[in-house]
């Protein structure tokens, strides 16, 4: 279950991302999760509530949206870049499950469209990142 590892360093990213611009509270938090990052969707965002720390007051109402980042490839050999659609799906689970866990073993299974070679760099669609994060920098009325 690395999902709720997952969420608790996204949830800790976002809380050290908003003190550094100065906000008070809050308000949404956007992940990207790539499309090669094979994680139980589901969980990942129940996990991002779970995770909440109960004694961190600029969490509260906090909302999460989560965007899947496509991959895109690079080809070495002659520059095309691509994705899945350009490509014959990955098909066998052991395959996927593979490519999943080490990226790199893409290269075993993946040929360029445009040239048919297996040399390509992964540019994007791996991991999970924290894109944005909105809040308040106002901490609310003065006490008095």
């Amino acid at each position: 279950m690395h999902e709720f590892a997952l969420a608790d360093a996204v949830v800790k990213a976002a809380v050290r991302a908003a003190r550094e611009a100065g906000m008070a509270r809050i308000e949404a938090i956007t992940v990207r999760v790539g499309e090669l990052q094979q994680i139980e969707r589901d969980l990942f965002e129940f996990s991002l509530t779970e995770v909440i720390p109960a004694a961190e007051p600029a969490l509260q109402g906090v909302r999460f949206v989560v965007e899947e980042e496509p991959v895109r490839f690079r080809c070495r050999v002659c520059e095309r870049e691509f994705g899945t659609p350009d490509l014959d799906r990955v098909e066998d689970a052991d395959d996927r499950e593979a490519i999943h866990f080490l990226p790199e073993l893409s290269h075993a299974y993946i040929r360029c469209p445009g040239c048919g070679s297996p040399d390509f760099e992964i540019l994007a669609g791996r991991g999970i990142s924290l894109a944005r994060v909105e809040g308040d920098t106002d901490p609310g009325p003065a006490p008095g």
